[in-house]
Parts: C-alpha cells; sequence; structure tokens
C-alpha cells in the first residue's frame, strides 16, 4: 500500500482541526508583583498536573523580588529542571498556535502589553483555546485574569513586539507529538531564518514600524550579521522604541558591543539603570562595555551588581573571572 504524501497528511491534519477548540483543567492564578513569568509558567504546567505556583517558582527565577524581567529562556530552564520538555521558538504563526492548541498544547506567548497607567511593557499570556467565528483566541492572564479573549489580529500585532516568541511545556512522553504539530519550526535555524524573511517583509511594507526593524536586528544578530543587526538598531532607536525595551530584549546591547561600539552600550545601559537600577542584564551589558573600554574598576563593580541581582548569572560570573575577580562581594 502507497503511504500518503507529507504534504497530503498535513491537509487532511488540518482539514480535522475543529473551528473552535478550548482546553480544560488549567489552574488560573493571578500574578504578585513582576511575577507574570512565574505565574504564567505555573499556569502552563498545571495543565500537565504540576501543584507549582509562583510562590515556588519565583524565588528561584527571580531571586531579586523587583527583577523586572523574567526572560523565556529563563522560563525555559526552570520548566526543564521540573522535568518537562520545552520548545522555545520565535517566528510563530497564528495557524501554528491553533494546530498546537488543538493537539492538547497550552501555548505560553510573549508579546507587548499596555496598561494605561503605566505604559508599554513585556507581557506572557498563557493561550487555551481560539475560535474561528469570533477570530479570536482565549487566554489565561496573570493580570487580568481566567477569561481574556484576544482578536487574531490585535494579538498577533503585540506578538510581533517580541517576534513572535512562544513555549511549549510538555512531559517528555509528548515529544514526539509536539514536533509532528511544530513540523520546521522545531528547527531554530528554520525559525530565524523564517523571522528574518518576515521582518524583511514588514520593514518594507511598514517602514515606519519600530518593532519590524528591531525584530530585523535580532534576526540579522543571529544570523551572525553584526554590522546589519547594528544598522536595524539604530532605525529602531531613531523611530522611538518603548522606553522599557531594553528591559526585556537585549540585541542591541550585544550588536553594538560586537560591533565595537562599546560607549554606545555604556549610555543605552546607563540610560535604562537611571530608571530601574536593579536590571541585572544592563549591568551585565555595561560591565562587558567598561572592560573593552578598559574601565575595569566599573567592569566589575556592574558585573558584581549584576551577579547579586542573580547568583545564577553564569555569563557575569564568566566575565569576571576573566577578569581575575571571582563572584560578587
Amino acid at each position: 500500500m502507497r503511504s500518503l504524501a507529507p504534504a497530503l497528511l498535513l491537509s487532511l491534519a488540518l482539514a480535522a482541526q475543529p473551528d473552535s477548540f478550548r482546553l480544560e483543567g488549567i489552574r488560573h492564578e493571578y500574578q504578585r508583583f513582576n511575577n507574570c513569568g512565574p505565574a504564567t509558567l505555573g499556569m502552563a504546567m498545571s495543565f500537565w498536573g504540576s501543584r507549582l505556583t509562583q510562590y515556588q517558582i519565583a524565588p528561584v527565577l527571580k531571586p531579586n523580588r523587583a527583577d523586572k524581567n523574567v526572560g523565556p529562556e529563563e522560563l525555559a530552564a526552570y520548566a526543564r529542571s521540573q522535568g518537562y520538555r520545552v520548545h522555545y521558538g520565535v517566528a510563530g504563526d497564528l495557524e501554528l498556535l491553533k494546530q498546537l492548541l488543538a493537539a492538547g498544547f497550552p501555548v505560553i506567548a510573549e508579546s507587548g502589553f499596555v496598561v494605561p497607567e503605566h505604559g508599554w511593557m513585556g507581557h506572557y499570556r498563557l493561550l487555551v483555546g481560539y475560535d474561528d467565528r469570533s477570530q479570536r483566541f482565549f487566554a489565561f492572564d496573570s493580570y487580568y485574569g481566567p477569561k481574556v479573549t484576544l482578536g487574531y489580529s490585535d494579538f498577533d500585532a503585540v506578538w510581533s513586539h517580541f517576534n513572535r516568541t512562544y513555549l511549549v511545556v510538555y512531559p517528555p512522553k509528548e515529544a514526539g507529538e509536539v514536533e509532528r504539530v511544530l513540523g520546521p519550526h522545531a528547527r531554530p535555524e528554520w525559525a530565524w531564518k523564517r523571522a528574518l524573511e518576515v521582518a524583511l517583509s514588514q520593514t518594507k511594507a511598514e517602514p515606519a514600524n519600530v518593532h519590524a526593524w528591531f525584530n530585523l536586528g535580532s534576526a540579522l544578530l543571529e544570523q551572525g550579521n553584526v554590522e546589519g543587526a547594528a544598522e536595524a538598531f539604530d532605525k529602531a532607536r531613531a523611530l522611538g522604541w518603548p522606553w522599557r525595551m531594553l528591559w526585556y530584549q537585549f540585541g542591541p546591547f550585544e550588536a553594538y558591543y560586537r560591533a565595537g561600539r562599546y560607549t554606545e552600550v555604556v549610555r543605552l545601559a546607563s540610560a535604562n539603570l537611571a530608571k530601574a537600577p536593579d536590571l541585572e542584564e544592563s549591568l551585565y551589558w555595561r560591565g562587558r562595555a567598561q572592560a573593552a573600554l578598559g574601565n575595569l574598576r566599573l567592569a566589575k563593580t556592574d558585573l558584581q551588581a549584576a551577579l547579586r541581582l542573580r547568583p545564577s548569572y553564569g555569563e557575569a560570573a564568566q566575565v569576571l573571572k576573566s577578569l581575575g575577580v571571582q563572584g560578587s562581594r
């Protein structure tokens, strides 16, 4: 018997995908101060039977309670430490999200988020369902509650602020099914190539879109094109990225550092730290730039401060060691 071609199998799977779907059995949790990431991760793991909440997760991920950002890579590392597997992807799309949900996998999405009294910031939501008829996702939101709906178009617009980053947390026994649903999205090199294509297309279609230029910088940096990345980030800066942007995404620091633009790294990081002095990533990059400029005392001070805020910050410890300093003091 001849086997069905992969393209036909995919079309059959899509045809079987329901118009509306919602996952059940997830525990909602309202976040405490700056606990969006830990609370959302706890909700995602609860689907698989975990009883961990932000009260157990946050002390590990953010020993500094005022920490403004827990990155997706930190969430992924914690989930893996609990025995789960995690797909950490970029350049997702709405159809992929619906396919994952219909296959039985809640999805953590990182997106822009505007609170009227506070302005733009980064935020995680747990997507738990969708409805094609009303063109919306259902989400558990640690800030607004368990009954949040997000229109497809509006959600995609704010999701693009973080290069359409998403996390799928699942038990090891589900690995084959997750890989089947992800298809090429399972390969980071493919996803970053896709991110580059999307960003290039969007910057041409919307040349004043600051997030498109920022995403282009991130994708070029991942491809190893440091000068191109720095130029894209320059364009995003000129257009005016949100003032909290570098609380969450650090591509400009890395691109400018690798391009030898150390003074700009110091300037950008210092502007961040003037508004929030406990941003360990800004301290780390400022410390590295100060070291490159020959300001070793200032470099050590910044790197030690970064380690005090996050004792598990391996990169900061490694740079300190290269400078002849062990840990924080």
